[in-house]
């Protein structure tokens, strides 16, 4: 049983109901949040604080799960490890590829930081793998994905959206941020991308439109398009590998959610694909698939969890896609120290 800290009662409110949901793995000590009525709004019985260095200091907590606002992730990871607490960090991991080195050399030191992408988990996800573990995917091809979201002005009255201060960055940074993760994460490492950024919905600072066009290190080509301005909230994949076309569902926050559709191509017979499939059975979707995950790597059964390189390689994509867009032209990863943007994408 890991005992748990939610700091942060915004997104932290998804986080517990996935904890609940996991009642042999984890409990929930504390709230901290310094909106008390907030924080007292989810805890149903929970403890309350304001105040982060306490649980940081209660020795009957061994997990932070940190919900801030992403211009003050870094500073509250790096406490928690210092505290000698396992980590778990929503997105955006940190804010330049210099801090998340500096979090990788304190976790030389020891320690656990898990990412949030929970994206990765659900049927979906578990058939894509299955198939391509049966080895009748082949090399993929082509693809499409798409963010296309919708938040108005109401959406940015919280006073650190739609800032570089407060956010960070816009599209690229807090809501595609998923979807690229799911490219490493499933189709392996990405060599280029040429982006192209735009604010076009909302006055914000920030970014609210993109179109990246990526190139694998495989060879494979994909389309990324992201918009804040669509009537409804949607995510989509489409997948070309030489054995089959995959095609995700819709659902904005969980893609993995449903099964999802393959039809095979030529050698591959649809029934080969239909065969694998009926062997995937049910598995935990999103949040409580993330969790799941990280509760297996505290337990010493590692593998199937985000890492703390996993985040990094999403600031590298996140680092080089901003690189791209200011200077008109396609930008080669992985990036290294000697990067211009390596301490930062800020204007």
């Amino acid at each position: 049983m890991h005992r748990v800290a939610i700091v942060g009662a915004g997104i932290g409110r998804e986080h517990l109901a996935a904890y609940r949901t996991l009642p042999g793995r984890f409990e929930v000590r504390a709230i901290c949040d310094r909106d008390r009525a907030r924080a007292e709004s989810i805890a149903r019985g929970i403890p309350v604080t304001g105040d982060m260095a306490t649980v940081l200091a209660d020795p009957d907590i061994d997990l932070i799960d940190i919900c801030l606002p992403p211009h003050l992730h870094f500073e509250a990871v790096m406490a928690a490890l210092e505290a000698g607490k396992a980590v778990i960090c929503e997105k955006p991991l940190v804010a330049s590829l210099a801090e998340a080195d500096a979090l990788l050399d304190r976790l030389a030191q020891g320690g656990q930081l898990f990412p949030v992408f929970q994206y990765r988990y659900g049927v979906g996800t578990a058939q894509l793998r299955a198939l391509i573990e049966a080895g009748l995917a082949g090399p993929l091809f082509a693809g499409t994905i798409e963010t296309h979201w919708n938040r108005d002005a109401a959406y940015y009255a919280v006073d650190w959206r739609g800032t570089w201060a407060g956010e960070r960055g816009g599209c690229i940074l807090g809501h595609a941020i998923h979807i690229h993760d799911f490219l490493p994460a499933f189709l392996g490492p990405v060599a280029r991308v040429h982006a192209e950024l735009a604010t076009r919905v909302n006055e914000i600072e920030v970014e609210d439109c993109a179109a990246l066009a990526i190139r694998m290190e495989s060879g494979a080509v994909l389309t990324s398009s992201v918009t804040l301005g669509a009537a409804q909230d949607m995510t989509r994949m489409r997948l070309v590998f030489r054995g089959f076309t995959a095609e995700s569902g819709l659902a904005p926050y969980a893609p993995a959610a449903s099964p999802w559709s393959f039809t095979a191509r030529a050698p591959v017979a649809q029934a080969e694909v239909d065969a694998v499939l009926a062997g995937v059975g049910a598995v935990p979707t999103g949040f409580a698939g993330f969790l799941t995950a990280v509760s297996e790597a505290l337990d010493g059964r590692p593998g199937d969890e985000v890492t703390a390189l996993d985040g990094r390689r999403s600031i590298e994509f996140v680092t080089a896609v901003y690189a791209s867009a200011r200077a008109g032209q396609p930008e080669a990863l992985p990036l290294g120290e000697d990067h211009p943007l390596y301490r930062g994408w800020m204007p």
